[in-house]
């Protein structure tokens, strides 16, 4: 049976649905960053990069989030567009995008906003910018198309899931007024029985949710390097 390593944030969510979606049988195997369990010698021989999530199936190990999607999408046949050369050059474009772009710009603008030690202008303002304009060309392509790859439901829909749950934390609270049609997905996603199994997921353990001292230096182990 598949293994899922799994924390109650973007990525992890994202590769939840999809299981949730194809019906695949999984473990949950719960990683709960704030106490630095993705730094444990176990996890990391499982995803040497520490964070989550991963996945072990079989003599399989995958981890990065969209990796895991492209991975189960190529298992299972499931959530992929038509096998053309023109299709698959759009799903990998657009997943990377979300991979290279709408993740680590708005994982970043989160950080510098909300949990870093000091304010500092230029990194809010510079992170602030680009995820702005990340959402922003995610929400013209849905202008467009009902998905992010044309009619039909796919990875790359679920991996920008992940992401548009978040959306108000990482741009402020009136922030789907400038993305109407990054919402419109997201709420047709969550109206989705798959997505709701996810949303329940993070009922099941009691993640710890204080930004305390020692949650600031699992997360953020860079702070260590301050003043030494």
């Amino acid at each position: 049976m598949i293994k899922f390593y799994y924390h109650p944030s973007p990525n992890p969510a994202k590769v939840a649905l999809y299981l949730e979606e194809a019906g695949l049988p999984y473990e949950l195997v719960p990683v709960d960053t704030r106490k630095g369990e993705q730094h444990a010698p176990g996890y990391t021989a499982i995803n040497p990069n520490a964070k989550t999530p991963a996945l072990v199936d079989g003599d399989s190990t995958v981890f990065d989030s969209n990796a895991i999607l492209l991975y189960l999408a190529e298992k299972t046949g499931l959530f992929l567009p038509d096998n053309t050369a023109a299709q698959r050059a759009q799903m990998h474009s657009w997943l990377m995008f979300v991979a290279s772009g709408i993740g680590p710009y708005s994982g970043q603008c989160v950080h510098f906003k909300h949990y870093a030690p000091e304010p500092d202008t230029y990194a809010v303002n510079r992170y602030d910018f680009e995820a702005w304009r990340h959402w922003g060309i995610v929400d013209a392509r849905l202008a467009k198309h009902r998905h992010m790859l044309g009619d039909a439901y796919t990875l790359v829909d679920m991996a920008v899931w992940g992401w548009a749950r978040a959306v108000p934390f990482v741009l402020g609270a009136n922030a789907w007024d400038k993305l109407p049609h990054v919402k419109r997905l997201l709420d047709e996603i969550n109206a989705r029985p798959a997505a709701q199994r996810v949303e329940a997921l993070k009922t099941r353990h009691a993640f710890k949710t204080e930004m305390d001292e020692s949650a600031r230096t699992a997360l953020f182990p860079q702070n260590l390097r301050i003043g030494s």
